[in-house]
């Protein structure tokens, strides 16, 4: 009676266990959703700090002090940046602007591929009956300044927030890890504190430079096949298959429909017309398949299937910036877990 008391117990412990953990994680789930405003500045700052902390550090070993060197690289990284998207604004403005034109001219351009479907729904409609005509309204999309002056504060301040927390985690995060370290007890604890802390900074710090470099690569590699293919504003392009090659499969496949769209609208024949984008994923594959396995090595790879249930929680949870920032997340807290004592089954269920 004693024995069966006693495993009857720990099953309801077990199942209080599995309840709390629910709800703990429903918490999290909740919290993380309403201080995204605080957390997306602050994760995307962390991963862009220690992106850069190797080059701070090595000019560090040279004598130059972190502020002067964090100082210098954030001024040639907010100038190129500056520069760039002032090359960038306006032909994306004017894409913008000439969307409904531009939807109104690639209609007609579809009709071999829609008449067989149109032929059959007036099958149908002779079948069941006549219906009535619907009056399509053409889309209009317009800025006014008025919808500038309202977003423009919001994202200064933003773009503030994040360089300002950038250059103190360059200038300051090496004395934060050393004073974390100190406040571990013991000679064995602090030891094993700063193995760890050192091999996820490097190991964090390096995925994201290369994964960084690989993308700034793609798109350089993008913009200039375009420009072979007379494509207008090939570094518009080149900039958005950069920015989206940070979201595995769902990126590529988005930059793909968008150069076959563009190309539609630019060229008359169809082979013409689909030929960047079919370059494009060419260039893909090969960067997903042979370049970054090649880089980053087997420890780096992720399983599709964690990907994409990771890509969809941070998604749904923070919209654009989370699609963007998960998988430097998910690659970060594999390389946390594969360090950590407990976590070694997350590390093995994310990878390939």
């Amino acid at each position: 009676m004693r024995v069966q008391r006693a495993q009857s117990a720990r099953r309801h412990l077990r199942g209080i266990h599995i309840v709390l953990n629910v709800f703990l994680a429903l918490a999290l789930l909740y919290t993380v959703t309403l201080t995204k405003q605080l957390l997306i500045p602050l994760v995307l700052a962390s991963f862009i700090g220690l992106a850069l902390n190797p080059i701070v550090a090595r000019a560090a070993h040279l004598g130059i002090p972190r502020w002067l060197g964090a100082s210098v690289l954030m001024i040639g990284l907010i100038a190129a940046i500056g520069g760039g998207i002032g090359m960038l604004t306006q032909p994306a403005l004017g894409w913008f602007h000439e969307a409904p034109t531009a939807i109104r001219s690639f209609v007609p351009k579809l009709r071999a591929v829609t008449q067989p479907l149109e032929a059959a729904n007036r099958a149908t409609q002779s079948l069941t009956g006549p219906a009535r005509p619907q009056q399509v309204q053409q889309p209009s999309l317009s800025i006014t300044a008025w919808d500038i002056v309202a977003t423009t504060p919001k994202i200064l301040a933003g773009v503030l927030t994040v360089v300002l927390l950038v250059f103190f985690f360059l200038v300051y995060g090496d004395l934060m890890l050393r004073r974390l370290v100190q406040a571990s007890p013991g000679f064995g604890y602090k030891r094993h504190a700063v193995s760890i802390v050192r091999g996820i900074q490097y190991e964090v710090s390096r995925y994201i430079l290369t994964a960084l470099l690989i993308n700034v690569g793609l798109g350089a590699i993008t913009a200039g096949m375009l420009w072979l293919y007379h494509m207008p504003d090939p570094l518009l392009w080149g900039a958005v298959a950069m920015l989206a090659n940070f979201i595995p499969y769902v990126g590529a496949i988005t930059t793909t429909s968008v150069l076959a769209v563009v190309g539609l609208l630019n060229f008359n024949d169809a082979t013409s017309a689909l030929l960047p984008a079919l370059t494009f994923a060419g260039i893909t594959a090969f960067e997903g398949n042979v370049v970054t396995p090649l880089i980053q090595g087997h420890r780096m790879r992720l399983s599709p299937i964690a990907i994409l249930l990771w890509l969809l929680v941070w998604g749904w949870l923070w919209g654009i910036p989370g699609a963007l920032l998960a998988v430097p997340m998910l690659t970060s807290a594999k390389l946390v877990a594969e360090r950590v004592r407990g976590w070694q089954w997350f590390a093995r269920m994310v990878q390939r």
